[in-house]
C-alpha cells in the first residue's frame, strides 16, 4: 500500500483559516507624558520669573567682550591648562609610586593622595594664602631666598592649590588605567629585553590612555570652573573681574549671568575636544568609530532628504 502525502504550503491554505494580520497597539506612555508637561510646565515657570525680575537684560551683551571680561577668559584658561600639567605629571608620578613595590614610596603616594582628596580645595586655598603668618621667609639656601609675603603672590596660591589638589585625583585616574593594562604585556615586554622604564612608556601607558582620557577630560572642565574658587585668595579671573564690573555698575546679578555665559562656551567647547580624543583612542578598541556630531547632522540631513523623496 502506498501513502501519497502532498506538503501544503500557506498558498495551498483555505483563505478563510489563514489567521488574521496582528493588529499591534503601541503602548501608551501616560508617565511620560506627564513627566514631560511637568517639565514643560517648570521651564516656564522659571523662564516667566525672571522675565518679570528686575534685571537688566542689556547689561549681558554690552560687557560681554569688556576687556576686563576677556582678560578673565585669559587668566581662566592659562590657570586652568598651567593646574591641569601640574596635576597631570604629579598623578603619573604619584601612581607609579603607589603601585611601587617600595613600601616608603608607596606610602608617602598613599598619604598624599589621602590627605589632598579628603580636604576641600578652597580650605587648601586658605592654607597657602594665610602661611604668611607662620613662615616670615622662604629660604631655599642660595637658589632663592626672601618674604613669604613677595613668593606666596595670588598666582602663585592658586597654581599650587588647584595643581597639587589635581594631582591627587589624576594619581587614582593614572593607576586604574595602568591597571587596566593586562600583565602579560608587562612580561612580554620584558621577556623582550625592555627595561621597566621603556616598557612603561612603550607597551604600557600608551594602551592605558584609553581608559585615563574620558576621566581626564572630566577634570580638566571641571578644572575649569574650579578656578572660580581662587577668586576668594585674591586671584582676578573671570568671576572676580565680573564681580567688580557688577560692583561698580550696580550690575550684580547681570554680571554673574555673563560669567556663566562665558563658562558654558569655555565649557561646551573642551567638550567637543575631549570628544574627538576620546574617538582617536578608541580606535583600537572598537572596529566602527561612533559617528561625529558633523556625521550624525549629515546622517540626519540625508534620512531626512529620502523620506520626503519617498513621500513625492
Amino acid at each position: 500500500m502506498t501513502t501519497d502525502i502532498t506538503k501544503k504550503g500557506p498558498e495551498d491554505t483555505p483563505p478563510s483559516s489563514r489567521p488574521e494580520a496582528i493588529k499591534a497597539i503601541p503602548v501608551r506612555h501616560y508617565g511620560r507624558y506627564v513627566a514631560a508637561l511637568l517639565a514643560i510646565g517648570a521651564l516656564a515657570a522659571i523662564v516667566y520669573a525672571f522675565s518679570q525680575g528686575d534685571i537688566n537684560w542689556n547689561a549681558i551683551p554690552d560687557n560681554f567682550f569688556d576687556d576686563r571680561i576677556l582678560r578673565g577668559v585669559r587668566e581662566t584658561l592659562i590657570l586652568t591648562v598651567l593646574s591641569m600639567l601640574i596635576g597631570v605629571v604629579g598623578g603619573v608620578l604619584l601612581s607609579v609610586m603607589r603601585m611601587s613595590r617600595n613600601p616608603v614610596t608607596s606610602s608617602i603616594a598613599w598619604f598624599y593622595i589621602w590627605f589632598f582628596r579628603g580636604t576641600p580645595v578652597l580650605v587648601q586655598l586658605f592654607v597657602w594664602f594665610n602661611l604668611g603668618f607662620v613662615f616670615d621667609y622662604v629660604n631655599l639656601g642660595p637658589l632663592y631666598k626672601d618674604e613669604w609675603s613677595d613668593f606666596m603672590t595670588p598666582f602663585l596660591t592658586a597654581l599650587l592649590g588647584l595643581g597639587l589638589n589635581e594631582a591627587a585625583y589624576m594619581a587614582e585616574i593614572c593607576r586604574a588605567g595602568l591597571l587596566s593594562v593586562d600583565e602579560g604585556q608587562t612580561e612580554a615586554s620584558h621577556a623582550l629585553g625592555m627595561s621597566h622604564g621603556k616598557t612603561l612608556r612603550r607597551i604600557v601607558l600608551p594602551q592605558a590612555m584609553r581608559v585615563v582620557v574620558p576621566p581626564t577630560g572630566n577634570e580638566v572642565i571641571n578644572m575649569l570652573k574650579t578656578t572660580s574658587l581662587v577668586a576668594a585668595v585674591q586671584y582676578y579671573e573671570l568671576l572676580r573681574y565680573a564681580q567688580d564690573i557688577g560692583t561698580s555698575s550696580g550690575a550684580t546679578v547681570e554680571t554673574l549671568l555673563l560669567a556663566a555665559c562665558w563658562y558654558l562656551i569655555m565649557t561646551s567647547i573642551l567638550s567637543v575636544g575631549q570628544y574627538y580624543l576620546e574617538r582617536y583612542y578608541s580606535r583600537g578598541s572598537s572596529r566602527t568609530l561612533p559617528n561625529t556630531p558633523f556625521q550624525k547632522i549629515k546622517a540626519n540631513m540625508l534620512s531626512l532628504g529620502n523620506r520626503s523623496g519617498v513621500g513625492h
